[in-house]
Formats: structure tokens, C-alpha cells, sequence
């Protein structure tokens, strides 16, 4: 399983806590085992939301948490839930399946990231330090739905905030989109566009404000959303 990555290059991270919430225990227990050997350790694991949210937090709040994505109708969102008790933890919604319009709601609901069970050791350790970074992380498949129009763009738009019709954009904004919608970081966006890096921040603040949303992942959909293609922008 490939992954959508939006950022900067990784750091190396030591003695990251995680919040491990999955109702199987195999699966529990396999991850705190797997993550021994990283720099990430699991601190608690619980089988439910419930556990999570009641239980005493002696060893200090996790720096990250990965939810089992159950939401359920006319129930709270669990990453609403979850944020409300620990706000500084970054939450990952991780799913044996990808449901478009669940990843929506966790995104929306303000999760760093939606996952898949079955993407591997290195894929997740890698996903786990770009979220630290303050990134987004989600599954590709989510671009390939929104340019192949199979995904509603108008419904993930909707549930994401992202307005933004009638916007008019530069040049230059185009351009970064087009390189948010490849992925690239700020470094090969300057690179590609021969201006420097500051320039690019400036453009992009400009960019976020103008089509009124709140991060590069919501600027890529948007930018999906009317028309402008990935496979527009510059080669890496």
C-alpha cells in the first residue's frame, strides 16, 4: 500500500508514546511488540474508545494515537472524542478497509491521518513521523477516487470545509498546486519553480487564505475538485 505523504523531509524521532485503541488484542500485542524495535514504544492500549477515554493516564499523555476507525451514526465522532481529552495527542484513524467517507469524517474531525491495517512495518513507521511533523498521511487511493471522479468531491469538499468557488488564482498559485497535488514539500517546490523557499510559504499562506481552507491536504482536494490534475504539475 502506497501512501500520500504532504511535507517536510522525515527527523529522527526517539521514544515517541503511542495510544494503541483496537478491539483485537492480536493485534495489539503485535504492534507493542513490532514498535519495540523502533523509535516509537506503545505507553497504553485499549480494547474501545470507552476504555481509552476513562482510564487513568499515570504514564502522561501519548504523543500519538492510533484509533480503530468505528464510527457509528448519530454517535459523537470518536476523534472529536478523543481531542476533547487529549488535545496535544495526534490521532491516526486506522481502518481494515478504505471508506472514503469515513476517512472524510476523521479528516474533518480533525485526525492527522487515515491508515490501512494491511500497509507495511516501514510504511507505517515512516506515516507515524510525518505526523509528528504536523502532516497529513492517507492512502493514495483517495487521489486516484477524486481524479477518476468515482469519490463525490463535492461531498468530501462539503464535509471538509473546503469552499473556495469562485476563487481566482495567479500563476504561480497554480503552480504550487499542482505541486501540493504531487506531494511535494516546500524544498522541491522551490526547486521546480526557481524561487526560494520563503517565497513559497508566502505564496502558499496567500493561497490557503484565498480558497478558503486550512492545510495542504484540503488545498490538493480543492484543487482536484476543480479540475486542476495532478499529472499537470513538474516532474520531481
Amino acid at each position: 500500500m502506497k501512501l500520500e505523504f504532504r511535507g517536510k523531509a522525515m527527523d529522527n524521532y526517539q521514544n515517541s508514546s503511542v495510544m494503541i485503541i483496537d478491539h483485537s488484542r492480536l493485534l495489539r500485542e503485535g504492534l507493542r511488540q513490532i514498535m519495540a524495535g523502533t523509535s516509537f514504544s506503545v505507553l497504553y492500549e485499549f480494547p474501545s474508545l470507552e476504555a481509552a477515554l476513562d482510564a487513568p493516564l499515570e504514564g502522561g499523555a501519548p504523543q500519538l494515537i492510533l484509533l480503530e476507525w468505528l464510527p457509528r451514526e448519530n454517535e459523537d465522532n470518536p476523534v472529536t472524542r478523543l481531542r476533547e481529552r487529549l488535545p496535544d495527542a495526534r490521532v491516526i484513524a486506522f481502518g481494515d478497509t478504505l471508506s472514503k467517507q469515513q476517512m472524510v469524517q476523521a479528516l474533518r474531525a480533525g485526525a492527522s491521518g487515515y491508515l490501512l491495517k494491511d500497509m507495511s512495518l516501514d510504511a507505517l513507521i515512516q506515516s507515524l513521523r510525518l505526523v509528528l511533523m504536523g502532516e497529513v498521511v492517507f492512502p493514495t487511493e483517495l487521489a486516484a477516487h477524486l481524479v477518476t471522479g468515482s469519490f463525490s468531491v463535492d461531498t468530501a469538499a462539503e464535509r471538509l470545509g473546503i469552499n473556495g468557488f469562485g476563487a481566482t488564482l495567479s500563476e504561480r498559485e497554480l503552480q504550487i498546486l499542482k505541486c501540493l497535488i504531487n506531494g511535494y514539500p516546500n524544498k522541491i517546490i522551490a526547486r521546480q519553480l526557481s524561487i526560494t523557499e520563503g517565497t513559497v510559504k508566502v505564496h502558499l499562506k496567500g493561497l490557503l487564505k484565498k480558497i478558503h481552507v486550512q492545510n495542504r491536504t484540503q488545498a490538493a482536494i480543492w484543487a482536484l475538485d476543480h479540475g486542476i490534475r495532478h499529472n499537470d504539475g513538474a516532474e520531481a
